[in-house]
């Protein structure tokens, strides 16, 4: 039996009461949310680009596990879309450009991932994004950012020398988000969340480490800070359908001299509530430092890593008429805590340990267990180690096996011998970009769902 988070015997009934959002009128079926993780199952061509980024059969059996249960999550948001061919964030994203017709393969199997995740009554969300300086330098040399100031070499990876965005650099990237909307909602999809945290491009135009602009896109003034983001917003606003939804991922912190702090994400959750947008996901940290810890026993019990922030934030709205719901992710693992997140936001947003126990919401809405699988302490602890397992369980997931346990420190030590190997691989496929970026784990596996009928009452 799975040692799991309790925070005591907590009724999830809070958690199951639906949530109705403004701006679009769609209601989602309750309060727990599914978060977008690198997912990497589409396509990938080192050398033909165009051929990148389509969603494959892994794709639509992974958003089936997650949508399986009369409980299911109230939203399912996918891993990164990227909107050029050439900055994708990780090897096997999928992707959407301006010149992907609403026809043809890659748009039916969109329309079968967005079907797949709605079984359930699910709403189905694409998590779109555009990289900027956060792309490998041997997939794009020079990208584009807000300014020319380069992401620091992270555990051996080297990436681009960006170029400050030209005016017809912003003009395409706002396209792109607008066409991927589009795409999005004809293919079948509910809505669109942008990802302006975690250190990607409209991140880069709103923190003062990485916007060093001096023109009307700069940070001289509220209204050229924020000029970015809303036109993004703006743009797809007036491509899509009033009952498409339309949300936001955002730092609530960033954890280095200059980067975002919670009173400027206040100011951007403000007007983006003027904008019109459904939603906004608060989340911390990007490449340089995630943030993804319990620095101390007080967040350890609480979970949430930036709630405190995200308090700063809420205090800004200063009404009960607030239209703009407001989704907390990062470290929440128990029920209890769960709850009381939602005194001060409206839904709940859980993303490794989705990946670990894909019907989690259902078990959780339905009593069966009082919070996720508590991995070992190199794991809750090691943001890094993490995130590569998380990324290795979709991988299992969609090959229909059972997410390793990080509950098992004999399945957990195996892993991280397959890590060393994966990572020898890597080193000798250089700049080829042949070698995926998810470690392949060689231990005792079971069929999908094997596991779980043994441990549902935690």
């Amino acid at each position: 039996m799975a040692s799991r988070y309790n925070s005591g015997a907590v009724s999830p009934a809070p958690l199951a009461q639906p949530l109705k959002l403004h701006r679009s009128g769609r209601t989602i079926k309750n309060r727990l949310i599914k978060g977008a993780m690198a997912e990497g199952l589409a396509t990938w061509s080192a050398k033909d680009p165009p051929a990148r980024g389509i969603p494959t059969e892994q794709n639509v059996e992974l958003v089936r596990r997650w949508a399986e249960g009369e409980n299911s999550w109230g939203m399912i948001i996918t891993g990164n879309i990227d909107i050029e061919f050439g900055t994708v964030t990780q090897m096997k994203d999928m992707i959407i450009t301006p010149e992907c017709p609403p026809e043809g393969h890659r748009f039916d199997m969109f329309k079968r991932v967005a079907a797949a995740a709605k079984a359930s009554g699910s709403m189905a969300i694409g998590q779109v994004t555009h990289s900027g300086r956060q792309v490998l330098a041997s997939i794009n040399p020079e990208p584009v950012s807000a300014s020319d100031v380069q992401l620091p070499a992270v555990h051996g990876m080297v990436y681009g020398k960006p170029r400050p965005a030209t005016k017809d650099d912003i003009a395409r990237v706002i396209e792109g988000f607008a066409h991927a909307a589009k795409y999005l909602e004809k293919s079948g999809f509910d809505g669109i969340e942008l990802h302006g945290a975690h250190g990607y491009l409209i991140s880069q135009f709103l923190s003062r480490k990485t916007n060093l602009r001096t023109d009307e896109y700069g940070l001289q003034s509220t209204e050229n800070r924020l000029r970015f983001v809303t036109q993004v917003c703006d743009a797809i606003i007036s491509q899509v359908s009033s009952d498409f939804i339309v949300g936001i991922k955002l730092n609530s912190v960033e954890f280095q001299n200059g980067g975002i702090t919670a009173e400027d994400a206040r100011e951007v959750c403000i007007a983006l509530e003027e904008v019109g947008i459904d939603y906004v996901q608060l989340s911390g940290g990007n490449y340089e430092d995630f943030g993804l810890r319990w620095d101390k026993q007080s967040t350890y019990l609480r979970e949430a890593y930036f709630l405190e922030f995200v308090q700063v934030i809420m205090e800004g709205f200063g009404s009960a008429n607030r239209k703009i719901k407001v989704f907390l992710s990062g470290g929440l693992r128990s029920v209890g805590n769960m709850v009381g997140a939602l005194d001060l936001v409206d839904a709940i947003v859980l993303g490794r340990p989705a990946a670990q126990e894909p019907r989690l919401a259902d078990d959780i809405l339905s009593g069966r267990v009082l919070g996720a699988i508590r991995p070992v302490t190199p794991v809750e602890h090691e943001t890094t180690l993490g995130m590569m397992i998380a990324r290795t369980h979709i991988v299992q997931i969609s090959m229909g096996e059972d997410p390793l346990d990080t509950g098992d420190g004999k399945a957990v030590e195996q892993f991280g011998k397959d890590m060393g190997v994966w990572m020898q691989q890597k080193m000798a496929d250089g700049d080829k970009l042949e070698v995926a970026d998810v470690v392949q784990y060689t231990g005792e596996t079971t069929p999908y769902g094997t596991r779980r009928q043994l441990d549902v009452t935690g």
